[in-house]
């Protein structure tokens, strides 16, 4: 039995990329609770490496108002359900123009488990080709850029890539190729 029982559930908002809902929650002392919970569906965050550099997307990120260079990822519109190598697929064409010959699939991450259901999927691109980007309106302000992975290391050490998701998938390929 899980230690906290869903009780009832009412959804308070939704929009085309997540519902937010309250659920009265009991403990398993029979005390009761609330959690706030954001649903959202599986993201895919996605490795561009040419063998030696990193290919990261800058973009102003409205809720900590700052520019984060982090690594294409995203969800698909309209809560959809894609299957995580097709949208992983979709995210590096769209967000930098990349088409990757190969795909490899590094593991899962729970995004923010504390307050949301949301789940990742994390894919190594390789075998790059260059194309157009295919951004949404919410992208405009996008930058793309190539970083040496020394430089790519420096970033996260002095504070310039912070993006939780960026962190955790660069960790999958650490432990990927140690494994190799």
């Amino acid at each position: 039995m899980d230690p906290v029982q869903r009780v009832s559930s009412r959804e308070v908002y939704r929009n085309d990329w997540m519902t937010l809902r309250e659920d009265a929650v009991r403990r398993l002392d029979g005390s009761e609770g609330i959690y706030a919970v954001v649903d959202k569906p599986t993201c895919a965050v996605v490795i561009p490496f040419d063998g030696a550099r990193f290919h990261l997307v800058e973009q102003f990120r409205y809720p900590v108002g700052m520019r984060r260079w982090e690594f294409p990822m995203g969800t698909a519109p309209e809560l959809a359900d894609v299957p995580p190598l097709e949208l992983a697929a979709r995210e590096l064409r769209e967000e930098t123009g990349l088409i990757a010959g190969s795909m490899a699939d590094l593991g899962k991450t729970d995004v923010a488990p504390g307050f949301s259901s949301q789940r990742g999927h994390v894919f190594l691109a390789t075998d790059l080709t260059q194309g157009e980007a295919q951004r949404e309106i919410e992208e405009q302000d996008m930058r793309t850029a190539w970083f040496e992975r020394g430089e790519f290391e420096k970033m996260i050490a002095s504070g310039d890539i912070t993006d939780a998701q960026t962190l955790a998938a660069y960790t999958l390929l650490l432990l990927r190729e140690r494994t190799l």
